[in-house]
């Protein structure tokens, strides 16, 4: 049974230029679901939520407002990672790389017991993936 969010989760937001394509790429490289779809303005996207698991970002189309975000690509670099914690990073690692993502570090074991890598989207966005779930405690 869904619950919906509650005070604390951490949902990122994302821009795009082409919203429409991140969404399909996000689904093919990673497993993204679109659980809302809000059209624009002249075919564009106002607003978007993609689900993985438990998990969830927005996304929208790249614009001039007062957040003053920009594209990885338009400010030179990154400027932020999302890390999402998956079951089985061998498996998603096919997904990604067959999907054409950008390697920046190959899949990995690390001395904290996880297994992980990074790439970036088609427009340069950081996504880093793995098996450590960072902040869980035990109750």
């Amino acid at each position: 049974m869904a619950t919906g969010p509650v005070p604390g989760d951490i949902i990122p937001f994302l821009r795009y230029a082409d919203p429409r394509a991140a969404i399909a790429w996000l689904g093919q490289a990673f497993g993204f679901e679109p659980i809302l779809v809000v059209d624009g303005d002249n075919g564009t996207i106002a607003h978007a939520e993609l689900r993985l698991g438990s998990g969830a970002i927005m996304i929208g189309g790249a614009k001039k407002d007062g957040l003053g975000m920009v594209s990885p690509t338009e400010a030179g670099g990154a400027t932020q990672g999302i890390y999402v914690v998956i079951a089985d990073a061998d498996a998603l690692w096919a997904k990604a790389t067959a999907a054409g993502a950008e390697v920046v570090m190959p899949i990995y074991d690390t001395p904290y017991g996880s297994r992980e890598f990074a790439v970036r989207d088609p427009e340069g966005h950081l996504w880093s993936l793995g098996t450590y779930r960072a902040g869980s405690w035990d109750d």
